[in-house]
């Protein structure tokens, strides 16, 4: 049986997404975190900032892993290259592309 639940939506990247192929800056939408990234090329970011509003969630940061992961977490760096395909799922408060990215780019999902 399906859940019908706001909550499980708001999760989940169904308020909206946005397309990012420009090296700067992307936030989400004030009040919206990224929940989501799928890369469409062999990407590497410059940043990306972990949520860290409720501390019962684990969260990792460019160059930083926090304790929320456990321990053994390591960090990630620019050198770091997620390959096309791949989405990564957590909670994000901004990311930044290493390089323009006309052939590929990141589409980041939004959650509350």
């Amino acid at each position: 049986m399906a859940i019908n639940s706001t909550d499980t939506a708001y999760a989940f990247g169904q308020l909206g997404s946005g397309f990012v192929d420009t090296q700067g800056l992307f936030r989400p939408p004030n009040g919206k975190v990224i929940v989501a990234i799928t890369f469409l090329a062999d990407t590497t970011l410059s940043g990306f900032v972990a949520d860290t509003k409720n501390s019962n969630n684990s969260y990792f940061s460019h160059t930083a892993a926090d304790a929320g992961n456990g321990s053994g977490a390591d960090n990630t760096s620019s050198t770091q290259v997620f390959p096309k395909g791949l989405t990564i799922y957590g909670r994000w408060t901004s990311v930044t592309l290493a390089s323009d990215d006309s052939d590929g780019g990141i589409i980041c999902y939004f959650g509350q």
